[in-house]
């Protein structure tokens, strides 16, 4: 497979835009956009996040460009000891202020709800991704929020002072 990242001169919410204009999914979009920072081959990132895309598998729940940007949070600050409460905590309370930005900016983090979607689960085919597909769904600018939150988090907290 030859599949290259992107060279680090455009903005992470501009790398998701392209990669979701690609043809990747919302969830791939904005953990791609991070993945040279999280030290993570292109195809690997790639392939993690791929089953998070239209809400989960088109299950039309968590947003994808949310679960993303959980995702990216989760390389850099996540906790791996079960068994440590404190960190697990700040962790929890870390992805709940992610989750709080992109709402605020977006009024949900429910896929259906962001697309005004029914409820219940989607096909499981993705729409082809034509002119008129960009036109009726915000996905290209909800995964630049989400990756544009995500770099802004980063930029305000290092790994280092946590």
């Amino acid at each position: 497979m030859d599949i290259e990242p992107k060279i680090m001169e455009k903005s992470h919410s501009e790398l998701a835009k392209d990669y979701f204009k690609e043809g990747y999914n919302c969830s791939q979009a904005v953990f791609l956009a991070f993945c040279e920072e999280l030290n993570m081959d292109f195809e690997t990132a790639a392939k993690l996040s791929s089953s998070f895309g239209g809400g989960m598998g088109r299950l039309r729940e968590v947003c994808g460009a949310v679960s993303g940007m959980f995702m990216v949070a989760g390389m850099i600050y996540g906790y791996t000891d079960p068994k440590d409460q404190k960190t697990k905590a700040e962790h929890y309370e870390r992805i709940q202020y992610l989750a709080r930005e992109f709402t605020e900016k977006n009024h949900s983090i429910i896929c259906r709800e962001l697309l005004g979607l029914k409820d219940g689960i989607d096909s499981p085919v993705p729409e082809a991704r034509t002119a008129e597909y960009y036109k009726k769904r915000p996905c290209a600018e909800l995964v630049g929020i989400a990756a544009d939150i995500m770099e802004k988090y980063l930029s305000e907290h290092s790994v280092e002072s946590l």
